[in-house]
Protein backbone atom coordinates (compact mmCIF):
# COMPACT_ATOMS: atom_id res chain seq x y z
CA UNK A 1 0.00 0.00 0.00
CA UNK A 2 2.92 2.42 0.84
CA UNK A 3 6.41 2.39 1.60
CA UNK A 4 7.06 4.12 4.33
CA UNK A 5 6.61 3.14 8.40
CA UNK A 6 4.10 5.52 10.41
CA UNK A 7 5.25 4.03 13.50
CA UNK A 8 9.22 5.30 12.47
CA UNK A 9 8.20 8.61 11.68
CA UNK A 10 6.19 9.49 14.76
CA UNK A 11 9.13 8.35 16.71
CA UNK A 12 11.32 10.24 14.57
CA UNK A 13 9.11 13.36 15.10
CA UNK A 14 9.38 12.31 19.41
CA UNK A 15 13.61 12.77 19.02
CA UNK A 16 13.37 16.32 17.42
CA UNK A 17 10.67 17.33 20.16
CA UNK A 18 12.45 20.59 20.51
CA UNK A 19 11.81 21.48 16.56
CA UNK A 20 8.03 20.53 16.94
CA UNK A 21 7.88 23.15 19.84
CA UNK A 22 9.27 25.46 17.78
CA UNK A 23 7.15 24.54 15.23
CA UNK A 24 3.65 24.57 17.21
CA UNK A 25 5.06 28.30 18.66
CA UNK A 26 5.72 29.91 14.97
CA UNK A 27 2.69 28.42 13.57
CA UNK A 28 0.22 29.12 16.66
CA UNK A 29 1.83 32.11 16.79
CA UNK A 30 0.80 32.92 13.08
CA UNK A 31 -2.95 32.01 14.01
CA UNK A 32 -3.11 34.16 16.89
CA UNK A 33 -1.40 37.09 14.93
CA UNK A 34 -4.15 36.89 12.36
CA UNK A 35 -7.10 36.44 14.78
CA UNK A 36 -5.28 39.49 17.26
CA UNK A 37 -4.63 41.57 14.05
CA UNK A 38 -8.32 40.97 12.77
CA UNK A 39 -9.86 41.62 15.81
CA UNK A 40 -8.13 45.17 16.32
CA UNK A 41 -9.19 46.15 12.75
CA UNK A 42 -12.88 45.25 13.29
CA UNK A 43 -12.63 46.78 16.62
CA UNK A 44 -11.61 49.93 14.57
CA UNK A 45 -14.43 49.32 12.02
CA UNK A 46 -16.71 48.68 14.53
CA UNK A 47 -16.02 52.21 16.53
CA UNK A 48 -15.72 53.88 13.26
CA UNK A 49 -19.37 52.62 12.45
CA UNK A 50 -20.82 54.21 15.69
CA UNK A 51 -21.11 57.18 13.27
CA UNK A 52 -23.55 55.88 11.29
CA UNK A 53 -26.76 53.66 11.21
CA UNK A 54 -26.31 50.04 12.09
CA UNK A 55 -25.75 48.80 8.26
CA UNK A 56 -22.83 50.70 7.69
CA UNK A 57 -21.06 49.94 11.10
CA UNK A 58 -21.61 46.45 10.04
CA UNK A 59 -20.28 47.07 6.92
CA UNK A 60 -16.92 49.16 8.65
CA UNK A 61 -16.90 45.98 11.42
CA UNK A 62 -16.42 43.51 8.36
CA UNK A 63 -14.04 45.70 6.40
CA UNK A 64 -11.70 46.57 9.71
CA UNK A 65 -11.65 42.85 10.17
CA UNK A 66 -10.93 42.23 6.40
CA UNK A 67 -7.93 45.10 6.13
CA UNK A 68 -6.49 43.96 9.64
CA UNK A 69 -6.28 40.15 8.04
CA UNK A 70 -4.97 41.21 4.22
CA UNK A 71 -2.25 43.41 6.44
CA UNK A 72 -1.18 40.76 8.57
CA UNK A 73 -1.10 38.32 5.61
CA UNK A 74 1.25 40.27 3.81
CA UNK A 75 3.44 40.57 6.86
CA UNK A 76 3.60 36.67 6.56
CA UNK A 77 4.03 36.69 2.83
CA UNK A 78 7.31 38.60 3.48
CA UNK A 79 8.58 36.38 6.12
CA UNK A 80 7.62 32.84 4.59
CA UNK A 81 11.85 32.86 3.16
CA UNK A 82 12.75 33.54 7.00
CA UNK A 83 10.33 30.95 8.54
CA UNK A 84 11.41 27.99 5.37
CA UNK A 85 14.73 28.98 6.63
CA UNK A 86 15.27 28.55 10.37
CA UNK A 87 11.99 26.25 11.10
CA UNK A 88 11.48 24.17 7.90
CA UNK A 89 15.09 23.90 6.76
CA UNK A 90 16.61 23.68 10.25
CA UNK A 91 13.89 20.80 11.21
CA UNK A 92 14.75 19.12 7.71
CA UNK A 93 18.91 19.00 8.81
CA UNK A 94 18.08 17.18 12.22
CA UNK A 95 16.14 14.68 10.97
CA UNK A 96 18.47 13.74 7.79
CA UNK A 97 21.29 13.05 10.58
CA UNK A 98 18.70 11.22 12.51
CA UNK A 99 17.36 9.11 9.61
CA UNK A 100 21.43 8.38 9.09
CA UNK A 101 22.04 7.45 12.59
CA UNK A 102 24.04 10.07 13.67
CA UNK A 103 24.01 11.82 17.57
CA UNK A 104 23.46 15.19 17.56
CA UNK A 105 26.88 16.93 19.27
CA UNK A 106 27.30 17.13 22.41
CA UNK A 107 26.91 19.85 24.59
CA UNK A 108 24.78 22.11 21.54
CA UNK A 109 20.61 22.32 20.97
CA UNK A 110 18.89 20.57 18.21
CA UNK A 111 17.96 24.06 17.03
CA UNK A 112 21.39 25.83 17.19
CA UNK A 113 22.71 22.39 15.80
CA UNK A 114 20.30 22.72 12.93
CA UNK A 115 20.99 26.25 12.34
CA UNK A 116 24.56 26.05 12.04
CA UNK A 117 24.12 23.43 9.13
CA UNK A 118 21.38 24.99 7.67
CA UNK A 119 23.85 27.94 7.41
CA UNK A 120 26.45 25.74 6.21
CA UNK A 121 24.88 24.74 3.16
CA UNK A 122 22.67 27.87 2.54
CA UNK A 123 24.46 30.75 3.08
CA UNK A 124 21.61 33.16 2.86
CA UNK A 125 17.85 32.41 3.51
CA UNK A 126 17.30 34.07 -0.31
CA UNK A 127 19.35 31.35 -1.85
CA UNK A 128 17.18 28.60 0.16
CA UNK A 129 14.35 30.60 -0.85
CA UNK A 130 15.12 30.75 -4.49
CA UNK A 131 16.03 26.98 -5.06
CA UNK A 132 12.94 26.06 -3.05
CA UNK A 133 11.09 27.79 -5.66
CA UNK A 134 12.52 26.45 -8.64
CA UNK A 135 12.28 23.11 -7.14
CA UNK A 136 8.37 23.14 -6.37
CA UNK A 137 8.38 24.37 -10.22
CA UNK A 138 10.06 21.15 -11.51
CA UNK A 139 8.12 19.43 -9.36
CA UNK A 140 4.61 20.56 -11.07
CA UNK A 141 6.21 19.65 -14.28
CA UNK A 142 6.93 16.30 -13.50
CA UNK A 143 3.40 16.16 -12.02
CA UNK A 144 1.97 18.07 -15.44
CA UNK A 145 3.80 14.79 -17.40
CA UNK A 146 1.75 11.88 -15.82
CA UNK A 147 -1.43 13.90 -16.47
CA UNK A 148 0.03 14.21 -20.11
CA UNK A 149 0.10 10.40 -20.01
CA UNK A 150 -3.16 10.01 -18.74
CA UNK A 151 -4.87 12.28 -20.84
CA UNK A 152 -3.92 10.51 -23.99
CA UNK A 153 -5.10 6.93 -23.11
CA UNK A 154 -7.79 5.96 -25.37
CA UNK A 155 -10.21 5.29 -22.38
CA UNK A 156 -13.85 7.41 -22.11
CA UNK A 157 -13.66 10.26 -19.58
CA UNK A 158 -10.08 10.00 -19.39
CA UNK A 159 -9.06 13.82 -19.51
CA UNK A 160 -11.85 14.54 -17.13
CA UNK A 161 -10.19 11.93 -14.64
CA UNK A 162 -6.66 13.24 -15.52
CA UNK A 163 -8.25 16.46 -14.39
CA UNK A 164 -9.01 15.92 -11.53
CA UNK A 165 -6.22 13.85 -10.52
CA UNK A 166 -3.61 16.47 -11.39
CA UNK A 167 -5.47 18.73 -8.91
CA UNK A 168 -4.95 15.85 -6.33
CA UNK A 169 -1.41 15.62 -6.93
CA UNK A 170 -0.58 18.86 -6.96
CA UNK A 171 -1.68 18.62 -3.50
CA UNK A 172 0.35 15.53 -2.59
CA UNK A 173 3.33 16.89 -3.67
CA UNK A 174 3.39 19.62 -1.55
CA UNK A 175 5.56 17.69 0.40
CA UNK A 176 8.43 16.84 -1.93
CA UNK A 177 10.22 20.02 -2.29
CA UNK A 178 11.59 19.56 1.21
CA UNK A 179 12.61 15.81 0.82
CA UNK A 180 14.72 17.34 -1.97
CA UNK A 181 16.50 19.95 0.22
CA UNK A 182 16.89 17.29 2.60
CA UNK A 183 19.16 15.65 0.28
CA UNK A 184 21.21 18.79 -0.21
CA UNK A 185 22.17 18.59 3.46
CA UNK A 186 22.49 14.66 3.34
CA UNK A 187 24.99 15.13 0.69
CA UNK A 188 26.74 17.97 2.05
CA UNK A 189 27.27 19.25 -0.99
CA UNK A 190 29.11 22.80 -1.62
CA UNK A 191 26.40 23.15 -4.22
CA UNK A 192 23.35 23.43 -3.21
CA UNK A 193 22.19 23.90 -6.57
CA UNK A 194 24.22 21.15 -7.99
CA UNK A 195 22.64 19.04 -4.91
CA UNK A 196 18.74 20.31 -5.80
CA UNK A 197 19.71 19.65 -9.36
CA UNK A 198 21.30 15.81 -8.62
CA UNK A 199 17.85 15.38 -6.49
CA UNK A 200 15.02 16.14 -8.32
CA UNK A 201 16.75 13.85 -11.32
CA UNK A 202 16.44 10.92 -8.75
CA UNK A 203 12.81 12.08 -8.20
CA UNK A 204 12.01 11.87 -12.05
CA UNK A 205 13.25 8.56 -12.69
CA UNK A 206 11.87 7.46 -8.91
CA UNK A 207 8.53 9.81 -9.43
CA UNK A 208 5.66 6.48 -9.73
CA UNK A 209 6.76 5.30 -6.10
CA UNK A 210 7.30 9.17 -4.72
CA UNK A 211 3.72 10.07 -5.88
CA UNK A 212 2.27 7.38 -5.23
CA UNK A 213 3.54 7.92 -1.22
CA UNK A 214 2.89 11.79 -1.84
CA UNK A 215 -1.01 10.62 -2.26
CA UNK A 216 -1.04 8.57 0.71
CA UNK A 217 0.23 11.10 2.81
CA UNK A 218 -2.11 13.99 1.16
CA UNK A 219 -5.27 11.80 1.94
CA UNK A 220 -4.05 11.19 5.92
CA UNK A 221 -2.54 14.64 6.24
CA UNK A 222 -5.58 16.41 4.83
CA UNK A 223 -8.03 13.89 6.38
CA UNK A 224 -6.85 14.65 9.27
CA UNK A 225 -6.64 18.21 9.32
CA UNK A 226 -9.92 18.32 7.83
CA UNK A 227 -11.12 16.62 11.67
CA UNK A 228 -9.34 19.36 13.56
CA UNK A 229 -10.91 22.07 11.54
CA UNK A 230 -14.53 20.48 12.47
CA UNK A 231 -13.34 20.16 16.16
CA UNK A 232 -11.72 24.03 16.13
CA UNK A 233 -15.26 25.38 14.76
CA UNK A 234 -16.65 25.78 18.16
CA UNK A 235 -13.44 27.69 19.79
CA UNK A 236 -13.30 30.11 16.59
CA UNK A 237 -17.15 30.88 16.81
CA UNK A 238 -16.16 31.91 20.34
CA UNK A 239 -13.47 34.21 19.06
CA UNK A 240 -16.15 35.47 16.85
CA UNK A 241 -18.74 35.83 19.56
CA UNK A 242 -16.07 38.01 21.73
CA UNK A 243 -14.93 39.92 18.87
CA UNK A 244 -17.40 43.65 18.65
CA UNK A 245 -19.79 43.93 15.71
CA UNK A 246 -20.95 40.74 13.31
CA UNK A 247 -18.05 39.06 11.33
CA UNK A 248 -20.14 35.57 10.24
CA UNK A 249 -17.23 34.68 8.09
CA UNK A 250 -14.52 34.70 10.77
CA UNK A 251 -15.48 31.51 12.61
CA UNK A 252 -15.36 29.52 9.40
CA UNK A 253 -11.84 31.54 8.76
CA UNK A 254 -10.59 31.30 12.48
CA UNK A 255 -11.08 27.45 12.10
CA UNK A 256 -9.12 27.36 9.05
CA UNK A 257 -6.54 28.68 10.60
CA UNK A 258 -6.54 26.59 13.40
CA UNK A 259 -6.40 23.47 11.14
CA UNK A 260 -3.49 24.92 9.12
CA UNK A 261 -1.25 25.35 12.15
CA UNK A 262 -1.96 22.53 12.90
CA UNK A 263 -1.05 20.79 9.64
CA UNK A 264 2.23 22.89 9.05
CA UNK A 265 3.18 22.39 13.01
CA UNK A 266 2.37 18.35 13.49
CA UNK A 267 1.07 17.12 10.07
CA UNK A 268 3.30 18.54 7.63
CA UNK A 269 6.59 16.88 9.42
CA UNK A 270 5.42 13.82 10.09
CA UNK A 271 4.53 13.38 5.75
CA UNK A 272 7.95 14.74 5.19
CA UNK A 273 9.54 12.26 7.50
CA UNK A 274 7.75 9.66 6.10
CA UNK A 275 8.66 10.79 2.32
CA UNK A 276 12.50 11.07 3.73
CA UNK A 277 11.99 7.47 4.56
CA UNK A 278 10.72 6.35 1.16
CA UNK A 279 13.23 8.79 -0.80
CA UNK A 280 16.41 7.99 0.34
CA UNK A 281 15.62 4.37 0.36
CA UNK A 282 14.62 4.45 -3.11
CA UNK A 283 17.87 5.93 -4.19
CA UNK A 284 20.36 4.00 -2.30
CA UNK A 285 23.07 3.08 -4.80
CA UNK A 286 21.40 4.82 -7.74
CA UNK A 287 23.32 7.43 -10.51
CA UNK A 288 21.05 10.24 -11.80
CA UNK A 289 20.04 9.24 -15.08
CA UNK A 290 20.61 11.35 -17.98
CA UNK A 291 18.14 10.52 -19.62
CA UNK A 292 15.98 11.99 -17.29
CA UNK A 293 18.42 14.97 -16.74
CA UNK A 294 17.57 15.62 -20.67
CA UNK A 295 13.67 15.00 -19.93
CA UNK A 296 13.53 17.51 -17.34
CA UNK A 297 15.64 20.43 -18.95
CA UNK A 298 13.36 20.28 -22.07
CA UNK A 299 9.92 20.16 -20.11
CA UNK A 300 10.98 22.58 -17.47
CA UNK A 301 12.40 25.98 -17.73
CA UNK A 302 13.01 26.13 -13.76
CA UNK A 303 15.11 23.15 -14.13
CA UNK A 304 17.15 24.98 -16.79
CA UNK A 305 17.45 27.89 -14.59
CA UNK A 306 18.83 25.55 -11.88
CA UNK A 307 21.54 24.08 -14.15
CA UNK A 308 22.63 27.26 -15.49
CA UNK A 309 23.14 27.95 -11.59
CA UNK A 310 24.64 24.84 -10.34
CA UNK A 311 27.45 25.19 -13.36
CA UNK A 312 27.73 28.81 -12.69
CA UNK A 313 26.63 29.52 -15.80
CA UNK A 314 24.01 32.53 -16.00
CA UNK A 315 23.67 34.02 -13.06
CA UNK A 316 19.77 35.38 -12.85
CA UNK A 317 18.81 37.40 -9.76
CA UNK A 318 16.98 35.70 -7.22
CA UNK A 319 13.87 37.06 -8.67
CA UNK A 320 14.44 36.03 -12.27
CA UNK A 321 14.73 32.78 -10.98
CA UNK A 322 10.97 33.01 -9.48
CA UNK A 323 9.12 34.06 -12.40
CA UNK A 324 6.70 31.15 -13.71
CA UNK A 325 8.01 28.68 -16.68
Amino acid sequence: MWDFSIGSALGMMARTMPFIVLRMAVYFGIALGYILVTGTGAGVGYGIGAFGDTGFQASSTFWGGAIGFGLFGAVMYWAREYILYIVKAGHIAVLVELLDGKPMPDGRSQVTHATAVVKERFVQASVLFAIDQLVKGVIAAITGLVRGILSILPLPGMRQLSSILHAFLRVAVGFIDEVILAHAMRTRSDNPWASAREALVLYGQNYKVMLKNAAWLAIIVYLLSFIVFLIMLVPAGLVVYLMPGAWAAGGFVFALLFAWSVKAALLEPFAITCLMQVYFETIEGQQPDPEWEARLEQMSDKFRKLKARALGESQPSTADSLHPA
